[in-house]
């Protein structure tokens, strides 16, 4: 139970990617996290699979203050969640109050738009290379790159190695 008593909310929209969502729900679950998911709105979102998902709560009931970390998955929803001012502003005061924030594949979309990766290393899926180049980063092609609060990966079959430094970074 490395995680006992941390809270983690998971970002979705429609077209989640399926694996990046569960297979770290249920790792940082099992580590003793509490894990919520999180998005625009309380309705039923599909990953890109099909499989149903149902936020525990919206984007407006989230305070930085109650939570330790922030994941973002890929698929399309980061095109989705992106496009939310309240989402943006989460990720930008979850970072302003040194929160961990973790996003894989298309995830570091979303901390482009929110600015957060300015003068940091990242790594994403390769289709966002230029766009994590673009805002600021120095780009890294490794299956996870932690820079302080910041950790991210590039494909589902980097979650291992991610869900760990999830874990570690949360145990600091």
């Amino acid at each position: 139970m490395k995680l006992k008593g941390k809270r983690i909310v998971i970002l979705i929209e429609n077209l989640y990617e399926d694996l990046e969502v569960w297979v770290p729900y249920y790792r940082l679950t099992e580590e003793g996290a509490k894990v919520s998911l999180v998005g625009p709105e309380k309705k039923e979102f599909k990953g890109k699979y099909g499989y149903p998902a149902i936020p525990d709560m919206s984007i407006n009931e989230v305070k930085v203050d109650e939570i330790d970390a922030v994941l973002i998955p890929g698929g399309f929803a980061p095109d989705f969640l992106r496009r939310y001012d309240a989402i943006i502003n989460l990720v930008k005061s979850a970072a302003a109050a040194g929160k961990i924030i973790a996003a894989i594949c298309h995830g570091p979309s979303v901390l482009v738009n929110a600015d957060v990766l300015r003068g940091k290393k990242a790594t994403s899926f390769m289709a966002i290379k230029a766009d994590v180049i673009n805002a600021g980063a120095k780009y890294l092609d490794q299956e996870v790159v932690r820079d302080g609060i910041l950790i991210t990966s590039r494909k589902p079959q980097d979650l291992p190695a991610f869900c760990k430094t999830i874990i570690e970074a949360l145990q600091t």
